[in-house]
């Protein structure tokens, strides 16, 4: 955890718009993605790259994630986008992400043209990483190959709409829902599944966007859900969205600060100058291995999105 990077808020930018593209500069988002597919008409596609080169190149994304979200690869597209896009700015982008992943087979072709692409232009092998977008019901079976399928692979994301219509969910679509039906309910197994096969294979996972951009309450309970099991960050559709995801999958301060302090507590009682000792207590509560694990996944967090703690591990007096 401590060496992926901070992803809580995913900022979509139409790459037609070089308005918006400059506008994302400056806003607090972790990761802007600057999209190729959905967000872009078929007629505007080869504008879209251009203007994503020309934006890369500008630069101006400093400490935020640069990632192109191409075409899918059943259509006639992807394959020009990520030639343009890699040949033309690939010294100054981090990630392709490629959305409508079905098989594992897809991520490798990309992998494999990645690694021509980088050869050809003189860039490192291997340093331009996967984001892969599960959307459809085939994706979800394959997900644990399509995790382990390449290297590059750095996160793992829920693509809902195209999800839902891929599975025909229309209670979800239209019309009121059953009493006491919950929607999230639908999508807990979707959501843990993506999430198991992240964690078995040390990536991140990404839940997709929530479509009612002025309603941040339900942004936030949507949000919140994910990161309670564990998500590593959300899709950002409007600027208004982004401070409310990098709150929900940021630890709260007196959180990072306790995991901050069962580290350096754990480190030091079980050296020996503090005794070597594997179970100690810190304050009123018992810490072991267990509780290092689960402070370095929140420490990691804290420190991924740059916080600052408060308090400091005191060595007890001889």
């Amino acid at each position: 955890m401590s060496s992926q990077r901070a992803r809580r808020s995913n900022l979509a930018v139409p790459g037609s718009s070089p308005k918006m593209l400059e506008k994302a500069k400056g806003l607090p988002a972790d990761q802007i993605f600057m999209d190729i597919e959905d967000a872009v008409a078929p007629i505007a596609k080869p504008d879209a790259r251009k203007n994503i080169v020309a934006a890369l190149n500008e630069g101006g994304y400093d400490g935020k994630t640069r990632t192109v979200r191409v075409n899918d690869w059943t259509t006639e597209w992807t394959y020009a986008d990520v030639i343009e896009v890699v040949e033309g700015a690939g010294a100054n982008l981090d990630c392709i992400m490629l959305p409508k992943v079905q098989t594992a087979d897809q991520v490798v072709a990309l992998d494999m043209l990645l690694t021509q692409l980088e050869k050809s232009n003189g860039l490192e092998v291997g340093r331009i990483g996967i984001e892969a977008q599960i959307e459809n019901a085939l994706g979800l079976i394959n997900v644990d190959a399509i995790a382990q399928a390449s290297p590059r692979v750095e996160t793992i994301i829920f693509g809902p709409a195209d999800f839902m219509a891929s599975i025909n969910m229309k209670s979800l679509v239209v019309g009121e829902q059953p009493p006491g039906y919950d929607v999230g309910d639908a999508y807990h197994y979707i959501l843990m599944r993506i999430l198991m096969a992240a964690r078995a294979y040390d990536k991140q996972a990404i839940d997709g966007p929530y479509l009612a951009i002025k309603d941040i309450d339900g942004y936030k309970r949507v949000a919140g859900r994910s990161a309670a099991l564990g998500f590593d960050g959300k899709w950002v559709l409007h600027p208004g969205q982004i401070d409310a995801a990098n709150e929900v999958f940021s630890p709260k301060q007196e959180d990072y600060d306790h995991a901050e302090l069962i580290l350096d507590a754990y480190d030091y009682y079980t050296s020996a100058e503090g005794g070597a000792k594997g179970a100690v207590m810190l304050g009123d509560e018992m810490i072991d291995e267990a509780s290092r694990k689960m402070a370095l996944v929140i420490s990691a967090k804290g420190r991924a999105a740059g916080m600052q703690r408060t308090k400091q591990f005191e060595k007890p007096e001889a």
